[in-house]
């Protein structure tokens, strides 16, 4: 099988998507992507490619069953610029490679990020990790994101100042904030990137790391459209019902109550909200076909 290339991956490669104040994602590479799953998936057939609608039907099919590997055919790798607090929720997957700029060799750049004043929220009552809804006045946001900007002037300077004067470049850099940027190559195969995006494109995940997992979305899109495409239908805007939950959608069906306590029924009811904006956004789509199901390790 010939070389997999996508034009609108090729279009991406080594363009620098921006991403907050001052970090990108940039797609520095990558192997394979539809054409590579489906061939996988039908090893035993040869070029195994035939229609984009057949294709595009089995890589429903290998999605929507879990038949997970022939995704794991296709590698990205990703030149990122995030801020260190980001990172380190980042670093959390640990299905991926990478490597990072090093504070010991290198000078760290004098680049910090600063969150827009429509950002800067207090702590949520409902969720212990996270920050509310409600916005700050604009001059008491303005006010803090001044305070952010001038204590990281100053751990700066005095970060530079300590290697003016010859401290080892390891120690100086121990009192950098989080705030600091820092960069990496990150390479990952498209199975685990679904798993990144699907946690980390969620509302609940903090503000900043979705807006990179955007940015990785739009290029896995570009890399594998159809692969992409069936993510989307059957795992991002899907919703997962536990057993419980299950039974308690069959009450509903039967006209019965639920039948749940006071947090499983919570939570039901949010899954409920999302499966009707997910419907509500979905009335004009099309519905996908089941292929002739296909043994992967046939």
């Amino acid at each position: 099988m010939s070389h997999c290339q996508n034009p609108e991956a090729e279009a991406l490669l080594d363009q620098p998507i921006a991403v907050l104040d001052k970090g990108f994602v940039r797609l520095v590479d990558y192997m394979g992507g539809d054409a590579r799953i489906v061939q996988s998936a039908r090893v035993s057939y040869g070029e195994g490619t035939r229609t984009v609608r057949e294709d595009g039907a089995l890589i429903h099919y290998l999605m929507r069953n879990d038949h997970t590997s022939p995704f794991e055919q296709v590698l990205l790798t990703f030149h990122c610029k995030t801020p260190i607090f980001v990172a380190r929720q980042w670093v959390r997957h640990r299905t991926a490679r990478l490597n990072e700029i090093s504070g010991r060799y290198s000078v760290m750049r004098d680049e910090f990020y600063l969150p827009e004043r429509d950002q800067i929220r207090r702590q949520s009552k409902s969720n212990k990790q996270a920050r509310s809804d409600e916005t700050l006045p604009f001059e008491e946001a303005n006010r803090i994101v001044q305070n952010f900007e001038a204590e990281q002037k100053q751990v700066y300077a005095n970060y530079q100042q300590m290697l003016d004067a010859g401290l080892a470049r390891e120690l100086a850099r121990m009192n950098l904030p989080l705030s600091l940027y820092t960069e990496w190559y990150w390479n990952i195969d498209l199975n685990n990137l679904f798993h990144f995006l699907r946690l980390r494109l969620d509302d609940h995940a903090q503000y900043e790391i979705r807006e990179f997992a955007a940015a990785l979305a739009r290029c896995a899109k570009a890399v594998a459209p159809l692969a992409y495409d069936a993510f989307e239908e059957h795992i991002l805007h899907a919703v997962r019902f536990s057993r419980t939950e299950c039974a308690a959608l069959q009450n509903l069906l039967d006209g019965r109550e639920p039948g749940l306590d006071e947090r499983p029924a919570r939570i039901f009811n949010q899954k409920l909200a999302q499966l009707k904006k997910i419907a509500d956004a979905n009335k004009e789509a099309a519905p996908v076909e089941d292929p002739i199901p296909v043994n992967p390790n046939s």
